[in-house]
């Protein structure tokens, strides 16, 4: 049974699960979709400009051919961090004036046209990419609500584990594992939040920071270089 991340509870229910015994998340993309050019996930194979998962929903054509100027730079910022998001919206809208986008080299070439290549050596066009990626599929918003379901069917002593490529993505996974093991900033006492009753929290940290890949495994797979791994406990009830 497939389905999106978000579904896991719709999914596990459908299955007579109600409860479990451990969740791993491995929130990268799979390198077999990466590597289908017919997918068009990367700039660096030439296929047409989809990057969906699944096959319903809008593709990355229509982000890209029918956001307006200030939708898309927003996109572009919020998602993938890339500084020059307003110069590459703009190049994007005055170019599909003259021609729609179809293909993942055409883009990635309109964006190298206006952001230049930095010390880090990562091609001009990744962090647009990856933005148009998570906005096609919604990624960060099913993550927050896959974490809540698994947690909450985690059986006492179980470990839910995440594997993250991104700061996006970990940055959300980093705040709702301290949230859930009670590590919430203290209220202000000028806050009435503050007046509530403390409550115990049921979950705690494995680790505190999170485990990163070795030199080992990065010479063997370079994609895990980004990974960093977090991991929540249940307590006893």
């Amino acid at each position: 049974m497939g389905g999106r991340i978000s579904e896991l509870g719709e999914m596990l229910a459908a299955r007579n699960i109600d409860a479990l015994d451990g969740a791993v998340f491995d929130l990268g993309l799979s390198s077999y979709q990466i590597d289908d050019p017919s997918r068009g996930f990367s700039f660096r194979l030439d296929g047409p400009l989809d990057m969906r998962m699944g096959r319903e929903g809008r593709d990355a054509a229509m982000i890209v051919n029918l956001c307006p100027e200030s939708e898309l730079a927003d996109i572009l910022y919020k998602y993938g961090d890339e500084k020059a998001a307003r110069r590459v919206a703009k190049a994007v809208v005055e170019r599909r004036k003259v021609q729609k986008f179809a293909t993942t080299a055409d883009l990635a070439g309109v964006i190298r046209s206006v952001v230049r290549p930095d010390k880090s050596g990562i091609d001009p066009a990744t962090r647009s990419f990856q933005a148009l990626r998570i906005a096609v599929n919604e990624e960060l918003s099913d993550i927050e609500t896959a974490l809540e379901q698994a947690a909450a069917l985690l059986k006492p002593g179980a470990r839910l584990v995440v594997v993250s490529f991104h700061s996006l993505e970990d940055r959300i996974v980093k705040h709702f594992f301290a949230e859930q093991a009670g590590r919430k900033p203290a209220a202000s006492r000028h806050d009435p939040a503050g007046l509530k009753p403390t409550v115990a929290p049921l979950f705690k940290l494995v680790k505190s920071a999170p485990v990163l890949p070795g030199l080992a495994e990065i010479r063997a797979n370079p994609r895990a270089r980004s990974a960093k791994l977090r991991a929540l406990e249940r307590l006893a009830a």
